[in-house]
């Protein structure tokens, strides 16, 4: 018999309908449950793409006897922390807070039925004791019994939890100029942490730490050669460079220590973006990233793949691409692409189409990564004897294993040049046969067991991949990629967006949960970014509510910043104000960075002081854990060091043609906003509406609340911008 997650919405909670457990969903009436009955809640949370989630649900979950002692002693909740972040993001710190041990999925966690305080935790339990962790049935068995007999030692120990988790987000706001220190702090922090040969962070796992190169790129772009923002390493924390003094080993060329400012941080971007698309966790075959390595080569993964990281992953691998000339970095950014629009977009037939669904699996058949690794002979029998000599060498399958059970997770092993030299081939030749073979390759991969698919359409995940849809469409002047943005954003607003609300997802039963903190701030920015490639009023007044919305029901009205539930939001142990970047990059940054934007396009003074004021609430978590806070870095860049905004009016194509010929003629677009808003447009709020339209088009310029003469000449427009944007290229 099905148990109550039958008719969920989340495919991770359905996974676990047939279970022998009498599992809830998180509700009212799941709730009321474990009062009425005074049973402690067992509260288990997973993602759908979840390796170990997977484990534990077949050792334990699917096992009669385990499942038996769950439903006597506990009311059994299941939460996706994908649906239900503001859950996760509460007892992840509860767990930290009990154990000292950093938390992760699955999270196992015993509330008390009256307060659902924590007052026991942990991750993933195994069936029978190894690794040195007891068999999750004992762990029952004792949690229950401390539940029966020590009520006075649970209630004391859930008030100092509870008065930790009141006070954890409850800091005083900087109240002094707000100045680059926390960015120098997080500059000497990433140097430290670099590693020169691999790129990222030294050591394993890996992961790829988006809004951290995020941060290196925009710094490259506003620090001149030689000159710039003080740096750490001008002071007492001096830290001799981690780069290379020699050139580094195959695949990357030489980087030296002697970069001049801006340089570095483009340098570490660049071999970073380089040795991860020459790794085992750039799906290199099929396109598209995993979402971290176990060792510090990128070269293993956990296989499965989610949308937040590939959508953050699209633009940085967009700017590498053209900060670096680098073909193999724009080879990733196509077959991403191909890969978003072959397998992550909801197709006709269902409100669902053109939304992205969430993930794939890391397992298929039962095994992680079965679908993506390969034996030798295998390889060897699907293609000709000229197709092997290349693939071989190419993929590394001429070397040892790389995986367990004696198979081979495809790298870049070698360049082509290399390649072609040894095998007396053409460049060119070389490169027709390893697109031929990978062909082949992908072919026969399709006919293997699929990962399962997590087709839960998701409003921040969307929102993040239109925003880095949309960039990179800027960037490479692909309007492909544009395309695919306007499609998912129509059906985030058919089906995410009712009355004046937000929600945080959707399928063909309606939407459903409240939008959270990421939700409205993440589409904020898409839809800042979306204007860039094509106005539209619809869109402006959309993100103008979301920033209403944002003040209105998200703002700390006292100490400053976002809270990441709203004001009317279902009441829960903790109300969190997260300032980190965690897997998804900090909301509050976020937030911050599009409030500037949108208050300087607009003119609205009420969004740039709600974004000073969180950057004076986070001031003192960003000088606590530097690095860890990259994108509201990269926010108090943008405040210290104000964005170039561009509006141009036009009213033709030519004249709109012209116009954006030569923004791009200026070069980088990294720090430019730039609108260009027909003169048909109609009426536009705020400073828009003073910004007319001049016979054969006219564009305005300005830095923060510093504006140029208007420009009545499109060649005079880059000519401008060129000292905006040489810095980028340098």
């Amino acid at each position: 018999m099905s148990n109550r997650l039958a008719n969920e919405t989340s495919p991770y909670l359905r996974q676990h309908a047939d279970n022998p457990v009498d599992w809830w969903p998180w509700n009212a009436e799941a709730l009321a449950a474990a009062r009425a009955q005074d049973k402690p809640i067992l509260l288990s949370i997973g993602y759908s793409a979840c390796h170990w989630c997977h484990v534990m649900a077949h050792e334990s979950f699917e096992d009669e006897a385990t499942a038996r002692l769950m439903n006597e002693k506990f009311i059994c909740i299941k939460v996706d922390r994908e649906e239900r972040p503001d859950l996760d993001r509460i007892y992840q710190l509860a767990h930290q807070a009990l154990t000292r041990r950093g938390g992760g999925w699955p999270l196992t966690v015993f509330l008390a039925p009256d307060d659902l305080a924590p007052f026991y935790a942990g991750t993933y339990f195994p069936k029978e004791a190894r690794h040195g962790m007891p068999p999750f049935a004992y762990v029952l068995e004792q949690v229950r019994g401390f539940w029966d007999t020590r009520r006075d030692a649970v209630r004391a120990q859930n008030a100092t939890l509870r008065e930790f988790l009141e006070h954890y987000d409850a800091g005083e706001a900087h109240d002094g100029a707000l100045d680059d220190a926390p960015i120098r702090a997080t500059l000497a922090q990433i140097e430290r942490n670099f590693d020169s040969e691999y790129g990222g962070h030294a050591g394993a796992p890996k992961f790829p730490h988006c809004p951290e190169m995020e941060l290196l790129l925009d710094l490259s772009s506003l620090l001149p050669p030689g000159e710039g923002a003080r740096r750490a390493d001008e002071g007492e924390d001096s830290q001799k460079s981690t780069l290379p003094q020699s050139a580094a080993p195959f695949p990357h060329p030489a980087l030296r220590a002697t970069f001049s400012r801006g340089e570095k941080e483009k340098q570490m971007v660049e071999l970073t973006l380089t040795r991860m698309a020459e790794g085992g966790i750039h799906d290199q075959v099929g396109g598209g990233f995993c979402r971290y390595s176990v060792d510090e080569r990128w070269e293993i993964p956990h296989f499965e793949k989610m949308l937040y990281d590939n959508a953050q992953l699209l633009p940085l691998y967009a700017d590498g691409a053209m900060i670096g000339g680098n073909g193999l970095r724009a080879e990733v950014v196509q077959r991403l692409g191909e890969w978003l629009k072959r397998e992550m977009v909801a197709g006709p037939g269902t409100i669902k189409h053109g939304a992205f669904y969430s993930a794939l699996d890391a397992d298929s058949e039962g095994e992680e990564g079965r679908f993506y690794v390969w034996q030798r002979d295998e390889v060897r029998a699907l293609l000709d004897a000229d197709e092997f000599a290349v693939a071989e060498r190419r993929y590394g399958f001429d070397r040892p294993p790389n995986f367990e059970q004696h198979a081979w997770n495809p790298i870049v092993a070698q360049p082509l040049e290399a390649i072609a030299a040894a095998l007396n081939l053409p460049v060119q030749q070389a490169d027709a046969l390893l697109s031929r073979a990978r062909r082949k390759l992908f072919a026969a991969r399709a006919e293997r067991t699929p990962p399962g698919l997590d087709d839960k359409i998701l409003t921040a995940w969307n929102a993040l991949m239109i925003s880095g849809l949309v960039r990179a469409a800027r960037t490479m002047d692909n309007p492909a990629f544009t395309a695919l943005a306007e499609s998912a954003l129509e059906a985030l607003r058919a089906n995410a967006w009712r009355d004046g609300r937000l929600y945080a997802s959707f399928d063909d039963r309606g939407a459903r949960l409240p939008a959270y903190l990421d939700d409205h701030a993440f589409l904020l920015d898409a839809l800042l970014d979306l204007l860039q490639v094509d106005w539209n009023n619809r869109r402006l007044d959309w993100a103008i509510a979301l920033a209403e919305i944002l003040l209105e029901r998200f703002e700390d009205h006292e100490r400053g910043g976002f809270f990441f539930t709203a004001h009317d939001h279902e009441k829960l142990l903790q109300r969190p104000k997260p300032f980190a970047d965690e897997a998804l990059p900090s909301g509050n940054g976020v937030a911050a960075q599009a409030l500037l934007r949108l208050g300087h396009l607009v003119g609205e003074t009420r969004y740039l002081d709600a974004a000073e004021r969180t950057l004076r609430a986070a001031y003192a978590t960003m000088t606590q854990m530097p690095s860890a806070c990259a994108t509201l870095q990269r926010a108090l860049g943008d405040f210290l060091h104000p964005r170039t905004l561009v509006v141009v009016r036009f009213d033709s194509v030519e004249e709109d043609a012209a116009w954006r010929a030569a923004l791009h003629d200026a070069g980088s677009l990294r720090r430019i906003d730039a609108y260009f808003i027909p003169d048909q447009a109609g009426d536009l709020p705020g400073t828009l509406a003073a910004q007319k339209y001049a016979s054969g088009g006219i564009a305005y310029v300005c830095r923060g609340t510093q504006c140029d003469p208007p420009i009545h000449a499109s060649r005079l427009l880059a000519e401008k911008l060129i000292g905006e944007t040489t810095r980028a290229s340098q």
